[in-house]
């Protein structure tokens, strides 16, 4: 299974919850969002145990497994088409979510996350 990892899914693998760290252990590519970096990096800023947690972040990231994923001109399109779904239905989601969303789309991916706001979008693969 390839899966894209979103930021909850992050922090509850690396809490110990027994689902995420299943996927995560059993994934054969494990890829990660750019948002999703960012927005796993803002929090340590934030918080009491940003060194300890960018430690394990870098050690996550070295894995052959585990790449990082970067928006490019086709990532636009998933997005447009994403936001005017979205749209028509009147359930907009956050810009990051949809961000997140739209790599996950091009990349065929399937999404780990327990974020309610991926379900308005019928299209991502979800575990």
């Amino acid at each position: 299974m390839r899966v894209a990892v979103d930021t909850n899914a992050y922090a509850d693998a690396a809490r110990g919850f027994e689902r995420s760290m299943e996927v995560l252990r059993t994934a054969e590519e494990i890829a990660l969002p750019f948002v999703v970096l960012a927005e796993l990096r803002a929090g340590f800023s934030v918080g009491t145990r940003g060194a300890k947690n960018e430690a394990a972040l870098t050690l996550f990231l070295q894995s052959p497994r585990v790449r990082v994923l970067y928006a490019d001109e086709q990532t636009t399109y998933h997005y447009a088409r994403l936001f005017a779904f979205l749209r028509k239905r009147g359930t907009p989601v956050p810009t990051n979510d949809l961000w997140i969303a739209s790599l996950v789309v091009q990349h065929d991916l399937i999404l780990l996350s327990s974020d309610a706001h991926f379900a308005r979008l019928p299209q991502l693969p979800r575990v």
